[in-house]
């Protein structure tokens, strides 16, 4: 969420402590994950301020649920919503937080944030806005964490305190009787986006520096306010990044600190790894590691069991419709444009120009075609070798020129390359980000093989 400047103690409840050992196990059975965010793409024309759901078992690759449609909608306040965030509770059930704003135009005063609560994120009740204090000032991307010493939720988000943008706290055990707003970090200037991560007994906070635009993290062995003391230096990728996102992987082996760039292009994830949270050692992923859904924004990521994650896509269902990420660009998809076949950097308009159906080959049911999703009835076929979008006329030809043979990556083989149909001895590959059929096998060059070597994902 842009800066302001940049746009103009309880001991614990009966029912949480009889809920203590539903936690643990939850804690030592997850093995997937769950994302919360909302939607925005360069021309607005996929832009959706409302609550959508993805779910991993990598924590990294990311499958958009309800054809990427939001599962909820705010109906108070501005009726939309940015930065939502899921907090698992000590209960095993899960609350849902956002901020109370719909669009691109940011309200500066606004002190209500969006609740919902639910037992499995197979759906969402007990919907109301919160009000978090009396400043005249924003409530922007609340975040939340446990406290067990007060044995309440903390809930931080980002205000203007009258100085400058700071990070502020309320204390709750039901995220309905908020108490009072508290300061909970200012460093001396201005900073956005918190997100505190418990982890070994410690409190780990990420945060947005507005002053130099990158993005640290900083620890507490309290998690108290204005204790935390920062470990990092600024890390930054894109033109301009915001909402720090820190994860614990369900293994334990890695942490991983999320960035949404929305500069020189918006809707544009990254990701840092560390094996250790307590230093200053982390370390850009390469795009190829991770894919996140079309035009997410602002997201949450909260572990989740195996169960949990089948039973939302049970629920919701799973993408019917598939991308293809370059294999050595892979900030690029294959898209259509203007009917011709190519590989274009993400995010692009419209987003479904990159959206597939991988249907039954149309010359060869082992193979696969790829019809397009928002010109249905139109598939990729070669044309003198090159790859064009055309509709279907029923002739052999035209059945041969779409059916591919998927086989292993050329370049890494848990990716995949296709093989044409009528032309075995060539492969689609890119060549000047345009797509055609070339004749590529494994003795080829390593930048022909990377050409063709292909990610089926969301």
């Amino acid at each position: 969420m842009p800066s302001r400047r940049t746009v103009l103690t309880t001991a614990l409840s009966t029912a949480v402590a009889a809920a203590l050992p539903a936690r643990a196990a939850h804690a030592q059975s997850n093995a997937a994950y769950a994302m919360s965010y909302f939607k925005e793409s360069p021309d607005m024309t996929d832009d959706s301020y409302a609550l959508h759901l993805a779910v991993s078992t990598d924590g990294l690759n990311w499958t958009p649920l309800n054809q990427n449609d939001p599962v909820a909608v705010p109906t108070a306040g501005m009726e939309g919503l940015r930065d939502p965030f899921i907090l698992r509770k000590q209960d095993g059930t899960f609350t849902v937080l956002a901020t109370d704003l719909k669009g691109r135009v940011f309200n500066l005063n606004n002190q209500y944030i969006h609740v919902w609560d639910s037992e499995d994120l197979t759906s969402f009740t007990g919907y109301r806005r919160v009000h978090l204090h009396d400043m005249a000032t924003h409530s922007w991307a609340p975040t939340a964490f446990w406290d067990a010493s007060l044995g309440r939720y903390g809930v931080v988000y980002s205000a203007y305190n009258g100085t400058r943008d700071v990070l502020m706290v309320n204390y709750t055990t039901d995220f309905a009787d908020m108490g009072s707003a508290q300061l909970f970090f200012d460093p001396g200037f201005n900073v956005l986006d918190g997100d505190v991560l418990p982890h070994g007994g410690d409190f780990y906070l990420a945060y947005k520096n507005m002053d130099d635009g990158d993005l640290y993290v900083a620890r507490s062995t309290t998690g108290r306010p204005n204790s935390f003391t920062t470990l990092t230096g600024g890390l930054r990728r894109g033109g301009a990044i915001e909402a720090p996102i820190l994860v614990a992987s369900n293994d334990g082996g890695a942490f991983w600190l999320w960035g949404d760039s929305f500069s020189p292009a918006n809707a544009v994830f990254y990701a840092w790894q560390s094996s250790n949270l307590g230093g200053d050692s982390w370390s850009a992923l390469n795009q190829r590691s991770y894919t996140a859904p079309i035009s997410s924004k602002h997201a949450g990521i909260v572990p989740i069991t195996a169960a949990e994650r089948t039973a939302m896509i049970d629920r919701w269902g799973a993408p019917r419709w598939n991308r293809l990420k370059s294999y050595n660009f892979p900030d690029r998809y294959v898209r259509h444009a203007s009917d011709i076949g190519r590989i274009d950097p993400f995010p692009m308009e419209p987003p479904a120009d990159q959206q597939w159906r991988l249907v039954s080959g149309l010359a060869d049911p082992s193979g696969v075609s790829f019809e397009s999703v928002n010109r249905p009835g139109r598939y990729l076929r070669h044309v003198n070798y090159e790859m064009r979008l055309e509709a279907n006329d029923g002739s052999a030809l035209f059945a041969a020129d779409a059916t591919f043979l998927r086989t292993a990556g050329l370049a890494d083989g848990s990716w995949a390359s296709f093989r044409s149909h009528n032309f075995p001895d060539r492969c689609l590959r890119h060549s000047g980000y345009v797509l055609r059929v070339d004749p590529i096998d494994p003795g080829s060059s390593q930048a022909d093989r990377e050409d063709a070597t292909f990610q089926v994902t969301y």
